[in-house]
């Protein structure tokens, strides 16, 4: 069994939890990670870009010229695709991009990016982060004693002032621990557990 240290908010070693194999020391996978990540950042994707038909542009509702008897090209409407400021053939409309990955390879994908952070040394378990209110200097400081310049930082939502002390800090981001994700892990250099959401996070990905 595997073993983390658990610090106290200054750095300092408070004691020893176990790190579950079939978690931190799941085998890379690759492919898993690539699609994790596409579909995490397609999921992210507002899908708003918009162009207008023929029929949405303005104007246009007059046969420019007969159909016969003119030696041009016949015309329905100056608004046509083929037209200076004529509408969009096949232009992009408003949709979404969102779709699902299989269960079974989310965490895997998942078990795979915390193993890679627990290889290379950069999970840190805290006992708690408590804050007696909302302040960012606080959260500067906290992350100043514990040497953190870009870090994902995963509790509870229930503790409102954790969030509130470090979203404005650049490179910082806290979670949910039941929104952990692939991306994330990847994108911070340091992923940083209250002990609570460690725990919590562990028994998810065993079962």
């Amino acid at each position: 069994m595997l073993k983390v240290q658990v610090l106290d908010q200054k750095g300092k070693k408070i004691s020893e939890i176990s790190a579950p194999k079939e978690v931190f020391s799941y085998p890379l996978k690759e492919h898993l990670l690539y699609e994790a990540v596409v579909n995490y950042r397609a999921n992210q994707r507002r899908g708003t870009a918009s162009t207008k038909t023929k029929g949405e542009v303005r104007g246009g509702g007059r046969k420019p010229w007969r159909q016969k008897g003119t030696g041009r090209a016949r015309a329905g409407s100056i608004r046509s695709p083929i037209w200076r400021k004529g509408g969009i053939a096949f232009g992009p409309k408003p949709r979404s991009y969102y779709y699902s990955l299989p269960r079974k390879a989310k965490k895997n994908a998942l078990k795979s990016a915390l193993s890679q952070k627990f290889a290379d040394k950069q999970v840190l378990v805290l006992k708690e982060f408590d804050f007696k209110e909302p302040k960012t200097k606080e959260g500067a400081k906290l992350l100043k004693a514990l040497n953190l310049d870009s870090a994902l930082i995963v509790d509870f939502y229930q503790n409102k002032n954790l969030f509130l002390s470090l979203r404005n800090i650049e490179k910082i981001k806290t979670v949910d621990y039941n929104h952990v994700n692939v991306y994330d892990v990847l994108n911070y250099k340091w992923l940083v557990f209250t002990q609570k959401a460690f725990e919590s996070l562990v028994e998810k990905l065993k079962g």
